[in-house]
């Protein structure tokens, strides 16, 4: 017969890893009957030491959580304040230029303004939710995953003044670094259904181009990742980061160079009210991805050259080492 021990011990254990399983049964069982032998003899009956002693140890679902060293929160007091700037930073930039390029291209396609403004609601409100939504499920999954146990310190000290100067790639720089390709693939995926009528991006590209897209996008994650565990500019980094701009930056010039970027379908619902849309659509996204690779591939190569000669200088009396 299942006794009220067993029940809360049995609570207990669905909710901690199973390799744990065996030890926990063993120490909570034992640590139940010692209280309550404790109680009997202090003059209790069995059945009210015992409830007694279970209604002392709490909830079980609490108590599983503390065996396993499960958070009972979704973004910790150590990653609370980056999630708040990057969400912020979010919410100022991106947000408004959604916005502004959604009206924009509703004015283009000659809406009417009731439209116009549902149009500017809609994207607010999708924009935001997938803004809040994306970038806390990035911090929820690096405080489950353990970014403490990289090499993060866990608590202030005078030490953690920013230098302002290149070195290790703190846990902002980290989740801004996550946060970015995650909100891409989801604007890459989402776009056929929302924003415009019509998809803004070639749906042809799904047949190889969007996926490959969403797997740079991935390794950008990884490298991240990879990045903060290294701890360090170097010139491997430099080249890993250059290999992964030339990877994205060159497929998306060649596609926008040989029109296969935008939906023609999209393109025809501008050409009755602007000077042929595609050219200038063609150039200024072309540039901005040529400026952003270019910005990228120089801004890592200078970080590593400076943590190279800052290394250099903190040895004196050697040659500066390439790394």
């Amino acid at each position: 017969m299942t006794t009220l021990i067993d029940r809360y011990v049995f609570t207990v254990l669905r909710r901690v890893p199973e390799r744990q399983r065996p030890d926990i049964d063993r120490e909570l069982r034992a640590s139940i009957a010692d209280a309550v032998e404790a109680r009997v003899e202090a003059g209790e009956t069995a059945d009210a030491a015992t409830e007694a002693t279970l209604r002392e140890l709490g909830d079980p679902d609490r108590l599983a959580d503390g065996y396993a060293d499960r958070p009972q929160y979704l973004i910790g007091p150590e990653l609370f304040p980056v999630w708040r700037r990057l969400i912020t930073l979010f919410f100022a930039t991106v947000l408004p230029i959604v916005v502004v390029v959604s009206v924009v291209v509703q004015v283009l396609d000659e809406a009417t303004f009731g439209d116009v403004i549902g149009t500017a609601v809609s994207a607010a409100i999708t924009t935001a939710a997938h803004l809040a939504f994306w970038t806390t499920g990035v911090f929820a999954l690096l405080e489950r995953t353990g970014v403490d146990k990289l090499p993060l310190k866990t608590g202030w000290t005078l030490d953690d003044l920013p230098k302002y100067e290149p070195g290790f790639l703190t846990s902002g720089q980290l989740a801004a670094n996550l946060v970015w390709p995650v909100l891409l693939i989801v604007g890459l995926v989402l776009q056929p259904f929302a924003f415009t009528e019509v998809p803004v991006l070639d749906p042809a590209g799904w047949s190889f181009w969007w996926p490959y897209l969403i797997v740079i996008l991935l390794l950008e994650c990884v490298y991240a990742l990879w990045l903060f565990r290294r701890g360090a500019w170097t010139h491997t980094v430099t080249a890993v980061n250059a290999l992964l701009a030339l990877l994205s930056a060159g497929p998306l010039i060649w596609l926008l160079a040989s029109e296969r970027f935008f939906n023609p379908e999209f393109i025809t619902r501008l050409d009755s009210s602007s000077p042929n849309p595609l050219n200038w659509l063609t150039w200024t996204v072309i540039a901005s991805v040529a400026f952003t690779a270019i910005f990228d591939v120089v801004d890592t190569a200078i970080k590593a050259e400076r943590a190279r000669r800052g290394l250099a200088k903190q040895i004196p009396g050697t040659a500066p080492v390439h790394m």
